[in-house]
């Protein structure tokens, strides 16, 4: 008999007549693996997660921006500088540290929440990936949803990089007006969300583009955000009816008085209001 006739004989090819199922199939692995490892699990993570997910994915993508870096720090990092060191434009009253770092860190806040969110939604949404994203199980609301936790996220980077600038600098804010400022920055943050949001869902990407960067110039000069409103003339009642002025408005009343400026944090929530429920009404996915 030849070694192959062997081999058929005993079942197998030839060396291996003495492996028994139990040796080579799943028997084997029983007691070393938990049971169900190979169960398949096709259910969607919780909710949170999703979100969290796409919150984290968002944040990583804008800090590697060159472009978006440029607008959330370092721009406003540099106004905080030239602000602080020289005596022009007139601030008005107290410290010009302790009126200029809210100012900033209220731009810095609408730089994450309009500018930056207007111009990558409003491209996302032109070459599809929202549309994509939409079908997937995070969804409309959960998509949304990580783009203002991932905002939020960008804030506490902001806050921690200009606030400790601006206490280099000198800046002593009341400890009370820090808690009270956050109610401030969450309002703030939906209510810019929510035109960044508008704007990128009902223009073209490169409209887009555009008007975001013009309106942040704009209300940089003239919307009362780092300069307060009664510093703009007769432009100043414009200002403190704009969400740029009750932002900063706000966070300097809180930041150097430890009270809320309860006028201007009407404002934020009516711009709030009104711009989330014009997004939700308005806002095209493709």
């Amino acid at each position: 008999m030849t070694a192959w006739d062997g081999a058929t004989a005993n079942g197998g090819p030839a060396g291996t007549s003495d492996r028994t199922p139990a040796a080579t199939g799943s028997g084997a692995l029983e007691g070393r693996l938990p049971v169900g490892w190979f169960t398949p699990d096709p259910a969607a993570a919780p909710p949170a997660r999703r979100v969290l997910s796409q919150a984290r994915f968002d944040i990583r993508v804008m800090l590697s921006n060159g472009e978006q870096l440029l607008l959330l720090i370092v721009l406003p990092a540099l106004l905080l500088v030239v602000l602080a060191l020289t005596h022009s434009p007139d601030l008005g009253g107290g410290r010009r540290i302790d009126v200029a770092t809210p100012g900033v860190l209220a731009l810095a806040l609408m730089s994450t929440g309009f500018t930056g969110q207007a111009i990558s939604t409003g491209f996302d949404r032109r070459y599809g990936v929202l549309r994509l994203l939409a079908t997937t199980p995070l969804g409309r609301a959960g998509l949304l949803a990580g783009r203002v936790v991932a905002v939020l996220g960008l804030l506490v980077v902001q806050t921690l990089l200009l606030g400790g600038l601006g206490l280099a600098l000198g800046w002593r804010p009341e400890p009370a007006g820090l808690v009270i400022g956050a109610l401030g920055v969450v309002v703030g943050t939906a209510a810019f969300v929510a035109l960044g949001l508008l704007l990128a869902g009902t223009l073209r990407s490169e409209a887009v583009l555009a008007a975001a960067n013009l309106v942040w110039v704009l209300l940089l000069a003239g919307g009362g955000v780092v300069l307060p409103p009664e510093r703009l003339g007769p432009f100043g009642g414009v200002a403190r009816v704009l969400p740029s002025g009750a932002l900063g408005d706000f966070l300097r009343t809180a930041c150097q008085f430890a009270r809320p400026d309860w006028t201007a944090l009407l404002v934020l929530v009516v711009w709030a209001v009104a711009a989330g429920g014009a997004a939700a009404r308005w806002f095209r996915w493709d």
